[in-house]
């Protein structure tokens, strides 16, 4: 299942575990990512939190958890190649992997076609 926040964040969860990262909406908007700020292994997020930064070279922007959890795992190979981001968002572009603390928080995020919608008005 994945799910989308009105910050243009998605998170896939599989079992107890989402994994998060921008979406194409995002990473079209923000243009050639650059530089990562990922949150350290171990770090407990509440929904809405910055959990990092993403810099591109029209702007930076901070990335904000759509789930509360504890972060298990970031992705090095996006640390080391941003541009994974822009190539791809959805796979492998993801930004770090947590512990989901309340499942119940992903019945407020949409789903694909609900993001869709929201993202061609935005």
């Amino acid at each position: 299942m994945i799910r989308f926040s009105d910050e243009h964040v998605w998170v896939r969860v599989e079992g107890d575990t989402g994994t998060v990262g921008i979406t194409v909406h995002a990473q079209d908007t923000l243009g050639d990512i650059v530089f990562v700020e990922l949150p350290e292994p171990g770090r407990v997020l509440q929904a809405k939190d910055v959990a990092g930064v993403v810099e591109s070279v029209k702007a930076a922007a901070d990335l904000y958890t759509p789930v509360s959890g504890t972060v298990t795992q970031v992705n090095e190979a996006l640390r080391r190649d941003p541009a994974l981001a822009n190539s791809d968002p959805l796979d492998d572009g993801w930004f770090f992997k947590l512990k989901l603390s309340n499942a119940g928080e992903l019945d407020a995020l949409m789903d694909e076609a609900a993001y869709a919608r929201f993202s061609a008005n935005a």
